[in-house]
């Protein structure tokens, strides 16, 4: 995807992208409140809808009118509706629920881009806290799982349709969460015997998600840093969304370490938010600023540089494509 910014050269538009953070709250807080679960029951009058989410009333009508006019909410006969894209997509309880995402930018993304200034003059990160204490606090941390599995939920038929899995008989998924992509893979293929490596916080996560998708045993659990504890060997080996939280030498120290992980034959397959050398892509700058000010040394990268990292590895064939609509898939191949 490109540029789908106003078009900026007048003023009506350059006020016009000056407001989008205020479309951004407006779902952010629809999110956190929950009201897209409500009004999956069912459509609400506007009096329903103060009285079922406990709000005073002043400005509702407007909050719910300019998520109309998002097309977030349909509004028919005096009753609100959830708009088909919410409905699928912001419903709680829904396998294609991607609120995770939207309640850990509201918590964390949205504080830290009010002080980007900050963070543009002294290159430090400006969210509240670092990950260790992210990890201390159970609440917390299942908000980022449910962050992580709301990308993965989306790009995983990507990648499963992306990559041709015949013959192989092991994927390990590193900085995998708790298994929410591997698990999609095996379920597609239950030929592979699933392996996600991350920090042990985060296995009670793990067990309680392969439990409710029935891949008990399926797909296996490794606590450790990847940085510093072996990762399993496997015929194919994942990174996906990982290299971006790190600067350019953490970057290829981990990926020479994924591809010592790779058996002879296999692959190792990275996909992030990667940065084409013009600026076309404005989501992916975005997220790459996120990066700014939520780590210390982390940014998005072309994916040339992972192609660099492998080949400096013995890998030999390379290839990369579109993964959904913002990322890439690099597959690089061992001999």
């Amino acid at each position: 995807m490109t540029n789908t910014v106003p078009d900026v050269s007048t003023p009506a538009g350059i006020i016009r992208l000056c407001n989008a953070f205020c479309d951004a709250k407006a779902l952010l807080t629809a999110a956190e409140l929950d009201l897209f679960t409500v009004l999956h029951a069912g459509p609400l009058t506007e009096e329903e809808i103060r009285l079922r989410l406990e709000l005073h009333g002043r400005g509702l009508r407007d909050f719910l009118q300019l998520l109309v006019a998002l097309g977030l909410v349909e509004k028919q006969d005096g009753h609100y509706r959830n708009a088909p894209g919410a409905d699928r997509y912001l419903v709680r309880h829904m396998p294609t629920y991607v609120g995770g995402f939207l309640h850990r930018a509201n918590n964390n993304l949205y504080p830290a881009w009010g002080r980007l200034t900050e963070a543009l003059r002294t290159g430090k990160p400006q969210a509240a806290g670092d990950f260790e204490q992210v990890l201390r606090n159970p609440e917390v941390l299942g908000q980022f799982v449910r962050m992580m599995d709301a990308l993965t939920q989306v790009l995983g038929p990507r990648l499963i349709e992306a990559f041709d899995w015949t013959g192989y008989r092991t994927v390990l998924d590193v900085g995998g969460c708790r298994g929410n992509m591997a698990g999609q893979i095996v379920k597609a293929h239950p030929g592979l015997t699933g392996h996600v490596l991350d920090l042990p916080q985060m296995e009670p996560f793990f067990d309680e998600h392969m439990a409710a998708l029935g891949l008990t045993g399926e797909v296996r659990f490794h606590g450790g840093n990847f940085f510093h504890d072996p990762l399993p060997r496997a015929d194919l080996v994942i990174l996906g969304h990982v290299l971006h939280d790190f600067d350019q030498e953490h970057r290829k120290t981990l990926v020479h370490r994924a591809c010592e992980a790779v058996l002879p034959g296999g692959a190792l397959l990275v996909y992030d938010r990667m940065l084409d050398e013009e600026p076309t892509h404005v989501e992916n700058l975005v997220i790459s600023l996120d990066m700014l000010l939520v780590s210390d040394g982390g940014s998005e990268y072309p994916a040339g540089e992972i192609r660099e990292h492998a080949a400096g590895a013995g890998f030999t064939r390379f290839h990369a494509e579109p993964l959904g609509d913002y990322d890439t898939l690099v597959v690089c191949r061992r001999p």
